[in-house]
């Protein structure tokens, strides 16, 4: 298959309204992980259809770890462009950029970047996976550093499929600062405006749940007006269907000083199969901050654990932090 110019940038552009943002007028980390992965299906959804065969939508299978680089208030107009920048025989990786304008003043401000992971799923069978058609790089080394992106992310989404564990109820009247105390769960039925135009739901439409979830769990744990800061890798290990019920479970794993780790999962059932096992659909980790009055980040209160396992995702959560701190300070060395 002859390699061909990726489809045209994909650029989205929208207000933010006070019901897309929390009480403090932060728009919420969900609406602007939903608008990223709308924009990443569209610009892949239309290269994808570039060639000869089946019809078929890009489904979302993974988020690179994303960073929130500064909170979008109410007001605001998000820029979110979007852009392929590797394909293998199976998928394709979107680059997208978040710009928040004050529309008021003009200043623009860099709000997030991410990268996606997507497959084309057939229109006619949406669990058969088409091939992608390649693209052109600027050069050799663009596309081998691309395909070191893609070995890595292929590893670490079937390292997460493989560590999938029960999510237990925490105890009665658990006391203040523990994992139980905070741990939360969302339930939710999917309907037909969840869902494509296929009848499986947008990955935007379940990390918006996700980060909702992550919310609670933060502004319980400390009490105060919260924001989401970054989200680890996030895996869509499988499809949700229409009729699905959804069950997210929020708990902490993991507190710094400035600073809250949330793990959360994603579970699905068919309503109207009971008979059908629950699974496990997708999985992540949110890391929120505490704000004051004055926007400024507050003390987080310490976690308290309990038990072999919290203690070992407390080490975990632990050891993800200090890596990702080490990488934030390389980066700024390199900027220097």
């Amino acid at each position: 298959m002859a390699a061909q110019e990726a489809a045209s940038p994909v650029q989205l552009c929208r207000i933010m309204r006070p019901d897309d943002a929390n009480v403090a007028g932060n728009v919420h980390g969900g609406i602007i992980l939903k608008m990223i992965e709308e924009a990443g299906c569209l610009v892949g959804t239309r290269h994808c259809n570039t060639q000869n065969g089946d019809s078929c939508m890009a489904a979302l299978v993974r988020v690179e770890k994303t960073e929130f680089l500064a909170p979008v208030f109410i007001g605001e107009v998000l820029h979110v462009s979007a852009d392929i920048t590797y394909t293998s025989k199976h998928s394709l990786e979107v680059q997208v950029n978040v710009m928040a304008e004050n529309i008021l003043t003009g200043n623009k401000k860099l709000a997030n970047k991410a990268a996606l992971w997507y497959v084309p799923c057939s229109l006619k069978n949406v669990n058969k996976i088409m091939e992608v058609p390649p693209i052109k790089y600027a050069s050799v080394e663009q596309q081998e550093v691309g395909r070191e992106r893609y070995e890595a992310q292929k590893l670490e989404r079937m390292e997460t499929k493989a560590r999938i564990e029960e999510v237990l109820p925490p105890l009665p009247n658990p006391e203040q600062y523990t994992v139980g105390f905070s741990q939360s769960t969302l339930i939710h039925l999917v309907g037909p405006s969840d869902c494509t135009l296929y009848n499986y739901v947008h990955g935007g439409v379940t990390m918006k749940l996700m980060d909702e979830v992550a919310g609670i769990v933060a502004a319980r744990h400390c009490n105060t007006n919260i924001v989401t800061a970054s989200v680890e890798a996030i895996n869509f290990h499988r499809k949700i269907m229409n009729g699905c019920v959804v069950t997210l479970v929020g708990r902490l794993t993991f507190v710094s000083n400035k600073s809250m780790e949330i793990e959360v999962l994603v579970d699905a059932a068919s309503l109207m199969e009971p008979e059908t096992e629950k699974y496990r659909a997708v999985s992540a980790f949110f890391t929120y901050i505490s704000l004051g009055k004055d926007k400024k980040p507050l003390p987080v209160p310490p976690l308290k654990t309990d038990g072999e396992a919290e203690q070992r995702r407390f080490e975990e959560g632990k050891a993800r932090y200090l890596q990702n701190k080490a990488k934030r300070f390389e980066e700024k060395e390199r900027q220097m």
